[in-house]
This record gives C-alpha cells, sequence and structure tokens, in this order.
C-alpha cells in the first residue's frame, strides 16, 4: 500500500495558494529592501539600466538578455539574503560551515554581476 502525499498544505491549493504564494513573495521583496542596502543599490540599477537595454538592445533576444541578466541580479539577492538569514536564524556563534554558506551566497551575487556585465559588453561590441 502506498502512501498518500500530504495535501493539507498550509498555504492552501488552487488558486487561494497561487494568490497566498503571490503575497508572501510581495512581502519577501518588501522584506529585502527595507533591510538589505545591496538589494536597494541593485535595484535602483536596474531601473537605471532598464531603458538603456531597451535603446542598446538591436533585436527581441538582445533586449531579453540584457534585462534578464539585470534580473538574475535582484534574484541572485533575494536568494544570497534567505542563506543569511537561515544561518542568522540557526544562532549567532561562529562557525566554519556558516561562514562557508554565506562566502558562497556572496559569491554568487558576485558571478550574477560579472555575468550581466559579461552580456552586456558583448551586446554593446556585437555587430
Amino acid at each position: 500500500m502506498s502512501e498518500q502525499p500530504d495535501t493539507n498544505k498550509p498555504h492552501g491549493a488552487g488558486y487561494s495558494r497561487v494568490i497566498k504564494a503571490f503575497y508572501c513573495s510581495l512581502a519577501g521583496i518588501r522584506e529585502a529592501w527595507n533591510h538589505e542596502a545591496a538589494f536597494r543599490q541593485e535595484v535602483l540599477l536596474c531601473v537605471l539600466l532598464f531603458p538603456v537595454a531597451l535603446i542598446l538592445g538591436k533585436s527581441g533576444v538582445e533586449r531579453a538578455l540584457l534585462v534578464s541578466c539585470l534580473f538574475l541580479i535582484l534574484i541572485t539577492e533575494i536568494v544570497n539574503t534567505a542563506v543569511e538569514a537561515a544561518i542568522d536564524r540557526i544562532g549567532p556563534e561562529r562557525n566554519p560551515l556558516s561562514k562557508l554558506a554565506k562566502d558562497l551566497g556572496s559569491s554568487a551575487v558576485f558571478l550574477s554581476i560579472i555575468h550581466c556585465a559579461v552580456v552586456w559588453l558583448f551586446v554593446i561590441l556585437s555587430d
């Protein structure tokens, strides 16, 4: 006899789950904005570069590449913030694994910024 999956999810099911997930997502973005200076700086950078991406991109694909790598920076910063919050929740004491987790999250943000710069450079220099 196989076990049935737990369908009693705390956020409901169907459309109500989607709506609740949407509000949880907005709350996460609001928390990142209110408590993470790096996130605010990256949002400002993205707001400034978004119209530039639309102007510089010669095709829909180029515009999509330029804009998507901007979003990748924000996504990575939010994931990094989530990792840091989870580590901080575990405890304030210093631990090599906690440091590793935080350093890896920071590295992911750094690489997303490098990735964005490389994509922008390739698009700008193409032709």
